[in-house]
């Protein structure tokens, strides 16, 4: 049952204080049953004072929230869910998420956050699911996540991020999900995966990215989906997906399609080489079309089949025989200037 929101702020503090407990923020509802409290899009521009210690799900989703203050959830001990989407939150300023102890879920996505406080992961030892999509992050380094070493979902999409440090997940490695989607990543360098053994699912679809390291990969033993759709990728290496190791009871799916492909005979083969791979599947094959060269582009790879690489022998061997015949007729006509030559130098003597 709801309780009525209180409207008498003033004498809050005082009630809760002179009774022992505490009475429903204004403007919030409050279930006592489950200790749940709503305050969607009630106009807050601010954390409410007074939330109940008891509360272990606070939603603030839809307010008007454009900075979280320091010890601005200050005594929620219980809290295990703590809703804050679709505010306009510019600011997480120092220490504004201590208490949280014991928080698991925490979604902060569709704000306005251009990055993260250092201390952003050290009041939150307990959480496990982060989400920070649709946001205008730009930059992850070393400290923001340093302290999340019981996260499992981490939903980074729909911002603006270009570079990591190569140590920004190093803490997280009991993390299965990560989702990167969205972008604007270049590379997907060695290392910086090095510690997500038990990923299962990574998301890096619609970025910029053009090049994926040889090592980048080597550490996921769990990867069951790998997104890599709409990014720039031109070719790939066999070896760097071979050396997704899972288990041979797992087979990591690969989305690969509207990349800038460049078919030509050796992506054909790299192709061929992955889809005879057990343990390697790519989901959509059927939609792989050609950027480049000219001739190819907007074709599908597979309607291509073998082509590309007969075409090339074919182009090979077109060369290889026309340099021959030049050279051979290069030696003929070497040999042809050599008797001429030789049979002008006969004459002359003779006819001295």
């Amino acid at each position: 049952m709801p309780v009525r929101a209180c409207t008498m702020l003033g004498v809050l503090p005082l009630l809760n204080t002179v009774l022992g407990f505490q009475l429903c923020p204004s403007l919030c509802l409050c279930y006592e049953s489950s200790d749940l409290v709503d305050c969607r899009s009630r106009g807050l521009v601010r954390v409410p004072p007074s939330v109940p210690h008891g509360t272990w799900l606070l939603d603030l989703s839809g307010n008007k929230l454009t900075k979280v203050h320091t010890r601005s959830f200050v005594g929620l001990w219980s809290l295990k869910i703590l809703l804050m989407s679709n505010n306009s939150i510019q600011t997480l300023q120092p220490q504004s998420l201590s208490s949280l102890q014991f928080l698991e879920r925490l979604d902060l996505s569709f704000n306005r956050l251009r990055w993260l406080p250092q201390d952003f992961s050290q009041s939150l030892p307990s959480l496990q699911e982060l989400r920070l999509d649709h946001n205008l992050l730009q930059h992850l380094d070393s400290t923001s996540l340093v302290d999340f070493e019981n996260l499992r979902k981490l939903d980074l999409s729909y911002n603006r991020i270009r570079a990591m440090d190569v140590r920004a997940f190093s803490s997280l490695s009991r993390l299965s999900l990560l989702n990167l989607e969205a972008n604007r990543l270049n590379v997907l360098k060695d290392g910086l995966l090095s510690r997500q053994q038990r990923l299962e699912v990574l998301l890096l679809s619609h970025n910029n990215i053009s090049l994926i390291e040889n090592e980048a990969l080597a550490p996921l033993r769990s990867l069951t989906l790998l997104g890599l759709k709409g990014n720039q990728l031109e070719h790939i290496r066999f070896k760097t997906f071979l050396k997704l190791q899972t288990t041979t009871t797992t087979t990591t799916h690969l989305q690969l399609s509207f990349n800038h492909w460049t078919c030509d005979c050796e992506l054909q083969r790299v192709f061929g080489k992955i889809r005879r791979v057990q343990h390697l599947h790519v989901d959509d094959y059927k939609d792989i079309i050609c950027h480049a060269p000219a001739q190819q582009a907007g074709s599908f790879l597979e309607s291509l089949d073998s082509q590309l690489c007969i075409t090339e022998t074919a182009s090979v061997l077109v060369i290889t025989i026309t340099v021959v015949l030049a050279v051979i007729g290069t030696l003929v006509k070497g040999e042809h200037n050599w008797k001429t030559n030789k049979q002008t130098v006969s004459d002359t003597e003779s006819e001295r």
